[in-house]
């Protein structure tokens, strides 16, 4: 089985495990036993080599890795019950923080000060908003067909109207309004997953986000019209060493320059495809000019934020260089996940001098933040005076938000690429994080049985399945003869240019209808 499908097991949403009484009495009970049986100690023991190669990862990238030794076992389990143990009280309560009104504030919590003196201790309303985009980002995941056996394989199971509904998501108060779709002129193959049929959607194509916007009363809380483009990663954490071409080209006229690989999928695009007639970045761009002509013509406030995953943190970098430089003056912030380095040191300052705010969101144990430039990146700039500026080493832009596995007491502490790179990791890290100096929250709301969707990273201890998330019997349903056959996609939900067109305009139509409801307040 391959990694991308062990990864994402691509399928909808359920409304969480609940646990049982008869469990969280068993959960206590297992406290007496914990230290001879603990999650690591379960596992079958790794080969020689498969040991080798985690100590020599390790090793490499400092992680400094290590099981947990019987009395850190005991003392962990000691707080139990203050920890992990009252789960069914946590099932009675929302799993989102309250929506504080940002309005005032939304500039510093949009980064206009690089998020100086809100990061350690996080501000809970800047810690509500990474998470509101981090949730865009994990529905590129959420929505994509990994089937390599349906027709559809490398598109999104849902219409534009239909995607927030299906994935719970109407909460954030924003709507889609453009799908974004990519290709690439190099050889990806584990970066865009393809159908084994010979029939299917796109033989070219992959869906790779959207474009979303806020709706009234998000735009009220938030104090401003905020445009969203939501950038879809790729889907294993070992695929990214052998991927990345490793090699920096130009972009634009000045000495910046940037991955090949990622530049290749942003502005890739053949006429003789269905889907990709214009790159990616040609329809994001026409799509947020749409958007800032729509707003501003009646005075609005307008921001973009820019949010990725992985893959997707790197495209968002791509795509706020370019909306920086056709908008000038347009805030823009990008809030990424487990993005790897894009560009050199001229292409971070050219950033930096367009105004674009960025927000690095990485896990202490996760490798793909590290990469490309494992050993050739930014902190060689001490040694300028001698070297002068190297135009060929990778660097990373903007703040960084440093997480830490052993910060969970929900999360187990060996080694587990997947579970590392995991966005949902990621957002559960967040959701728990005080300050560097403090425990875990206790009174975090994300439900944590949604780490488990894509990887095996929970203590057994929760009794939360490894990659629960799927559709009900994979996919197949019983047909009217009694056969188990795949079904038929609703036509609505069957991707074409000609129909996106029309729900675009259905969808500007909608939008418009909102700002001509809200324009009154902002006239006040």
């Amino acid at each position: 089985m391959s990694l991308s499908t062990m990864v994402h097991g691509n399928f909808p949403a359920t409304n969480g495990v609940v646990l049982s009484q008869r469990r969280r009495f068993s959960i206590r009970a297992h406290q007496e036993t914990v230290v001879d049986h603990c999650p690591q100690t379960k596992r079958p023991p790794l080969t020689n080599t498969a040991t080798r190669l985690a100590e020599s990862l390790s090793n490499l990238l400092h992680l400094h890795i290590e099981a947990p030794s019987k009395q850190n076992v005991h003392d962990y389990f000691s707080n139990w019950n203050s920890n992990v143990v009252d789960v069914e009280e946590k099932h009675s309560t929302p799993t989102m923080s309250p929506k504080e009104v940002i309005a005032e504030k939304w500039r510093e919590i949009h980064g206009s000060n690089g998020w100086e003196n809100l990061l350690d201790p996080l501000h809970p309303w800047l810690r509500r908003e990474i998470v509101k985009y981090g949730e865009f980002a994990q529905s590129t995941y959420d929505a994509f067909d990994y089937d390599s056996f349906s027709e559809y394989c490398g598109s999104c199971r849902y219409n534009a109207r239909k995607l927030f509904d299906k994935l719970g998501l109407r909460k954030n108060g924003y709507k889609v309004s453009k799908y974004i779709y990519a290709m690439s002129q190099i050889d990806v193959p584990r970066w865009l997953e393809r159908s084994h049929l010979v029939d299917s959607w796109s033989k070219d194509s992959n869906w790779m986000g959207y474009v979303a916007v806020s709706d009234d009363e998000e735009t009220r809380r938030i104090g401003r019209r905020d445009i969203v483009v939501a950038w879809r990663g790729t889907v294993a954490p070992s695929e990214w060493y052998e991927d990345l071409q490793r090699k920096l080209e130009p972009i634009g006229i000045d000495d910046a320059k940037v991955e090949h690989g990622f530049l290749s999928i942003y502005t890739s695009k053949c006429e003789s495809t269905r889907y990709n007639k214009s790159s990616a970045s040609e329809q994001v761009m026409k799509e947020v000019k749409r958007l800032l002509e729509m707003y501003g013509e009646k005075g609005e406030e307008v921001s973009l934020t820019i949010t990725g995953h992985s893959l997707g943190g790197a495209l968002a970098l791509l795509n706020a260089y370019e909306v920086a430089h056709t908008f000038p003056g347009l805030p823009i912030s990008v809030i990424s996940f487990g993005a790897p380095r894009v560009g050199n040191i001229a292409f971070r300052d050219k950033l930096h001098q367009m105004g674009v705010k960025t927000l690095r969101v990485t896990v202490k144990q996760d490798i793909v933040h590290r990469m490309p430039g494992l050993v050739l990146n930014e902190s060689l700039q001490k040694f300028d005076e001698i070297t002068g500026t190297l135009e060929w080493i990778y660097t990373h832009v903007g703040a960084e938000l440093k997480l830490d596995v052993r910060s969970s007491p929900y999360l187990k502490h060996g080694f587990n690429l997947i579970g590392f790179h995991s966005l949902e990791t990621y957002l559960h890290l967040v959701d728990g994080f005080l300050s560097t100096t403090t425990t875990f929250r206790n009174n975090a709301r994300r439900d944590v049985a949604l780490v488990n969707k894509a990887c095996d990273i929970l203590v057994d201890e929760l009794r939360i399945p490894q990659s629960w998330y799927q559709l009900a019997n994979k996919g197949l349903v019983c047909n009217a003869h009694g056969r188990w056959v795949k079904p038929k996609r609703e036509i609505e939900d069957i991707p074409s240019p000609v129909r996106e067109a029309q729900q675009a305009h259905s969808l500007a139509l909608s939008l418009q209808s909102d700002h001509n409801v809200l324009q009154p307040v902002f006239s006040a």
